[in-house]
C-alpha cells in the first residue's frame, strides 16, 4: 500500500509506530548532519528526519536531492519532536525515515506552494492543478463540499427529491444569451445549454414530483465580473401546492440551517421589505442591513431655495455618514472625486457636517441656514458627529450612485464585516420592466412568474404598476436565490405572453410544450433557485467566487489552464455542417 496514514493524521499517541506515508515534498531542510523534509497531502504536514547518526549515507544523500513538488512514498518510525512546533496538529512528532521511494520527480513549481505565495492570479490560474495543492484553495474547495452536503442533506429530509435535467436543451429568447451547440445528426439545428431548469422543474410539479431539489449547472453567455462566470451553479428548488408564504418558509429553514451547521449562528425570522422600500431607503433592490446609513429623501427641505442644482433634481438624497464630521476637507474633496469617477458617474456631492456643539456647517451655507440643515440631519438620521452626503439628479441614477457610495463607505470604516450575516427577503418586484429605448415591457424575472392575486386585471391597463409574486433572498448586499410562484394557467400564460410581445405563433413554437402540459392538471407551484457559487463565497467570508471553483474561467470567460475556447479543425465543421465566415 501506498500509505498506513496522512499526513495531517499522526499525534504524540502514535510515537513508537511503523508508517508508511506519502505526499508531496513541501520543504527541504538540509543542516549537514541532519535533513528535515516537510511531507505534505491534502490533510496536512509531517515532519521527516534523517541524520547522520541514525541513517545511512546513501539515504541521507537521496532525501538532500529531493526537489519540491516531489512525490515521494517513506516508511519510518514515529518518535518525539525534540523542537516541537505548536501551530500544526502533527507538531508533537516526526517520522525517522528508514525507506525512501521517489514516485514522480517534479520540475520548479512557477510559483511556491504556499498560503502566502509568490504567483500572481494569472499565473495561477494557468497552473490551477498547482494551486489547488495550497491551503486557501483547497480549504476553499472542502468547504464547498460541506455546504453542498448539508444543502442535500436538509433538502432530502424535508422531503425533496433530487432529479436531473437535460443539458441539451431549446433556445429560448428570454433572458441573458445562450451558449449554442451545433447538431451532428440534425443538420442546421441547435441544441443550446440551460441558462436554468426553469421548464423542466414546472413540467416536473406537473408530473407529480411535488418536492424537486436539483444542485445544477448552469449557463449564460454574457459579460462577466467578480462573482460572475460562463458556467455557474445553481440549488434549483420547485415545490407544487404552495404559496409564497410557504416557499419563504421552507428556504429560510434552508438557509438558517447553513447558518448554524456551517458557523454556529442563530436566526431569528429574516426581515421582509418590499422592492419599492429598498429601492427607496438604499438605492437597490439587494441592500446590505448589516449598518444603516438609510437614505433620506431631502426634495421636500431642500428644493425651492435658490440653489439650481436641487431645484432642477428630480431627486435630493442624503446618507449619515458616522463619525465623518472628523473628516478634513482633503477627504472629503477625495469623496467627492470618488464620486465623479465615470463608474459612478455623479456630477459632484453636496456634504454637511454636523458638530458635535450642534451646529452645521456645509459647502451650500450661502443657500441654506442651520434651520435648513437641521431639517437635513432629521430626515437623514444624522447625530452631531456624523457628516451627511448628498447627491441629487434623475432619480433611479442618483439611488444607484448613493447605494455605490454607501457601500463604499462601509468598506472604509469596516461596517461590511465577513462573520456577520444579515439575511433579508425584498418581495413584491414589479412583473414587468420597461425598455426606454423600445418602449416594449419585458419580464424583470422571467415569463413564467405570476403577478399577485388580484393584479391580473391590471395588465390590461397598468401594465408597469403590476407587482409579482416573486422574492429573492439577500445575504450581506448579495442575492443569494430568487423565485416566484409560477403560472399555472395555460389562458394567463397566453396573457402573459402577448404583454412580452409574443405573437400566438412564436408562443406556441418557443413554448408551446409548456403551455400544453398546463392543460393536463397543472398544480399551483413556484420555487427558488440559489446561486451556489456566491452563496458559499459569502458563507466563506469572501465576495468573489474563484477560490470556491476548482477550475474557474478568467474575466474574458478563458480556461486559460486548458486553452479555451479554441478553434476547431475543418473537418469537425464540415461533420455539423458548419463553414467559418472570414
Amino acid at each position: 500500500m501506498y500509505r498506513s496514514n496522512t499526513c495531517g493524521a499522526l499525534r504524540a499517541s502514535d510515537i513508537g509506530s511503523e508508517v508508511i506515508l506519502s505526499g508531496w515534498v513541501h520543504k527541504v531542510r538540509d543542516k549537514g548532519f541532519v535533513v528535515w523534509v516537510d511531507l505534505r497531502d491534502r490533510y496536512g504536514i509531517t515532519q521527516l528526519v534523517l541524520d547522520q547518526d541514525r541513517t545511512s549515507q546513501p539515504l541521507l544523500e537521496k532525501a538532500r536531492e529531493l526537489g519540491r513538488e516531489t512525490v515521494v512514498q517513506i516508511k519510518g518510525e514515529v518518535i518525539e519532536r525534540a523542537s516541537k512546533n505548536p501551530n500544526i496538529p502533527t507538531g508533537e512528532i516526526e517520522v525517522l525515515v528508514k525507506e525512501l521511494n521517489v514516485l514522480n520527480e517534479s520540475i520548479l513549481p512557477p510559483f511556491t506552494i504556499e498560503d502566502d505565495t509568490d504567483g500572481g492570479e494569472d499565473i495561477r490560474m494557468k497552473y490551477r492543478y498547482l494551486d489547488i495543492r495550497r491551503n486557501p484553495v483547497k480549504n476553499s474547495l472542502i468547504f464547498r463540499h460541506r455546504v453542498t452536503m448539508e444543502v442535500r442533506k436538509y433538502l432530502s429530509e424535508q422531503g425533496f427529491i433530487e432529479v436531473e435535467t437535460p443539458y441539451l436543451i431549446k433556445s429560448t429568447p428570454e433572458g441573458a444569451r445562450d451558449f449554442l451547440v451545433p447538431s451532428r445528426m440534425n443538420e442546421g439545428q441547435f441544441y443550446a445549454l440551460p441558462q436554468s431548469p426553469q421548464t423542466f422543474k414546472q413540467l416536473l410539479m406537473v408530473g407529480g414530483m411535488d418536492k424537486y431539489f436539483q444542485i445544477v449547472k448552469c449557463f449564460r453567455d454574457e459579460d462577466l465580473r467578480a462573482d460572475r462566470q460562463p458556467e455557474f451553479t445553481q440549488i434549483d428548488c420547485e415545490m407544487a401546492f404552495v404559496e409564497q408564504e410557504d416557499i419563504l418558509n421552507a428556504f429560510e429553514g434552508l438557509t438558517k440551517h447553513l447558518l448554524k451547521e456551517i458557523h454556529g449562528v442563530e436566526t431569528g425570522d429574516f426581515p421582509r421589505m418590499t422592492y419599492d422600500d429598498a429601492m427607496r431607503l438604499y438605492g437597490n433592490d439587494k441592500p446590505d442591513i448589516r449598518f444603516g446609513m438609510q437614505f433620506g429623501e431631502l426634495n421636500s427641505v431642500a428644493q425651492h431655495k435658490d440653489f439650481n442644482v436641487f431645484n432642477s433634481a428630480e431627486l435630493v438624497v442624503g446618507i449619515a455618514v458616522p463619525g465623518g464630521a472628523s473628516y478634513t476637507r482633503k477627504e472629503i474633496d477625495k469623496l467627492i472625486d470618488w464620486v465623479k469617477r465615470p463608474q459612478i458617474g455623479a456630477k459632484g456631492m453636496v456634504y454637511v457636517k454636523c458638530n458635535e456643539d450642534g451646529s452645521y456647517k456645509s459647502s451650500v451655507d450661502k443657500f441654506y441656514d442651520q434651520e435648513d440643515l437641521a431639517k437635513w440631519a432629521e430626515a437623514t438620521g444624522a447625530k452631531p458627529g456624523d457628516l451627511i452626503c448628498v447627491l441629487s439628479g434623475d432619480k433611479n441614477e442618483t439611488r444607484a450612485q448613493l447605494s455605490a457610495l454607501r457601500m463604499e463607505l462601509a468598506e472604509r470604516l469596516g461596517l461590511r464585516k465577513s462573520d456577520e450575516f444579515a439575511p433579508l427577503w425584498v418581495i413584491d418586484f414589479p412583473l414587468l420592466e420597461l425598455d426606454e429605448e423600445t418602449g416594449t415591457y419585458h419580464a424583470m424575472h422571467h415569463p413564467f412568474t405570476s403577478p399577485k392575486p388580484g393584479q391580473l386585471e391590471l395588465l390590461e391597463t397598468e401594465p408597469g404598476n403590476v407587482k409579482a409574486n416573486a422574492y429573492d433572498l439577500v445575504l450581506n448586499g448579495n442575492e443569494i436565490g430568487g423565485g416566484s410562484i409560477r403560472i399555472h394557467d395555460k389562458d394567463i400564460q397566453a396573457t402573459m405572453f402577448k404583454h412580452l410581445g409574443f405573437t400566438p405563433e412564436e408562443a406556441k413554437a418557443q413554448f408551446g410544450f409548456l403551455m400544453d402540459a398546463f392543460q393536463y392538471g397543472a398544480p399551483p407551484h413556484g420555487g427558488i433557485a440559489f446561486g451556489l457559487d456566491r452563496l458559499v463565497a459569502i458563507l466563506g467570508g469572501q465576495e468573489t467566487i474563484r477560490d470556491f471553483i476548482a477550475f474557474p474561467k478568467n474575466n474574458s470567460g478563458r480556461d486559460v489552464m486548458i486553452d479555451a475556447p479554441a478553434t476547431i479543425d475543418e473537418a469537425q465543421l464540415d461533420e455539423l455542417g458548419l463553414k467559418l465566415v472570414n
